[in-house]
């Protein structure tokens, strides 16, 4: 079947463009999604307005897809593994499931990031509620609480000196010291802003309930705490199938768009969230998304009156 649009994402960003090309009422809308995307492990965003008490990822995505569906959007779960651009400036997409193939007019891809950091027991159920990854978004909950930076060379160093002005309570722990160590400068930096630095390797993380409250190292040493962030770097940028079909993209590999319509390099190959060239927010990646779908509307008018 042909679809006027393809998302390739049902995350924030898909699911916003999704609903908004819904309302439209006049376009045939797929959203394939994977259901592995950086929203499906965060336990609570609290950074959004009117969600002051947080919400958890899953839940976004449980109201955006209801809200979507009740416009007439599809939904398919698949992982798409490859895409290839038309003589008539369409799109042939192949899934991963039972030989699926798809085909679209216009294409959002919306594939987002996927944070690295070891499969550590008792981990993921604390992400999002006293775990997190990114200080523009959680900053404000380490302040003055005692807190782990959970991460990798010079990455972690980092992150330990950029959570300095919300806390002084701080301790980096070098997880993956034996294949990255910390640069010289680096560790004056930590040493002048009073932040401790820890090179062993983790065994657990002790919780309750989601609140942390311990890492236990492989050697038996306990390390009680409040907060934690994860800094490990080499986040998988999901932008594989925009190389496929020629998109250009930055020396991070995100995804290049236009400012303002959110096209890509590619005609009719739309890109938005955290795939795309900007600051990692669930609040931008809804707006990328209604953005690229206003346009992705106004391109589809214009074929069709064209």
């Amino acid at each position: 079947m042909r679809f006027d649009c393809i998302i390739i994402g049902g995350g924030i960003a898909g699911l916003q463009a999704a609903i908004q090309l819904g309302r439209y009422a006049m376009h045939s809308v797929l959203v394939i999604d994977s259901s592995d995307g950086r929203s499906s492990i965060c336990l609570s965003y609290r950074n959004l307005l009117g969600y002051p008490e947080g919400v958890s990822g899953m839940d976004l995505r449980r109201i955006g897809m209801n809200q979507a569906s009740s416009y007439g959007v599809q939904f398919t779960q698949d992982k798409v593994i490859n895409a290839q651009s038309m003589q008539d400036g369409s799109f042939l997409i192949h899934g991963d499931k039972d030989n699926s193939t798809y085909e679209a007019a216009t294409l959002l891809l919306a594939t987002g990031v996927m944070d690295r950091f070891p499969e550590l027991p008792g981990l993921r159920e604390c992400l999002g509620l006293t775990v997190f990854v990114c200080p523009d978004c959680d900053g404000f909950k380490v302040k003055d609480r005692a807190t782990l930076v959970l991460g990798s060379g010079d990455t972690g160093a980092n992150m330990a000196l950029t959570l300095r002005a919300w806390t002084s309570y701080l301790l980096y722990i070098n997880h993956e010291h034996t294949v990255k160590s910390v640069s010289s400068e680096l560790l004056d930096a930590l040493e002048n802003a009073g932040i401790g630095y820890l090179k062993a390797h983790i065994q657990h993380i002790l919780a309750a309930r989601g609140s942390i409250q311990s890492v236990v190292m492989q050697d038996g040493l306990r390390i009680d705490a409040e907060r934690a962030f994860l800094a490990f770097g080499g986040n998988e940028v999901r932008s594989t199938l925009a190389d496929q079909l020629g998109a250009h993209l930055h020396e991070n590999m995100h995804i290049l768009t236009h400012p303002r319509s959110k096209m890509t390099s590619i005609p009719n190959l739309w890109a938005a969230g955290d795939v795309a060239v900007h600051s990692e927010q669930v609040t931008i990646a809804m707006g990328e998304g209604s953005q690229a779908a206003i346009w992705i509307h106004k391109a589809l008018l214009e074929r069709r009156n064209g």
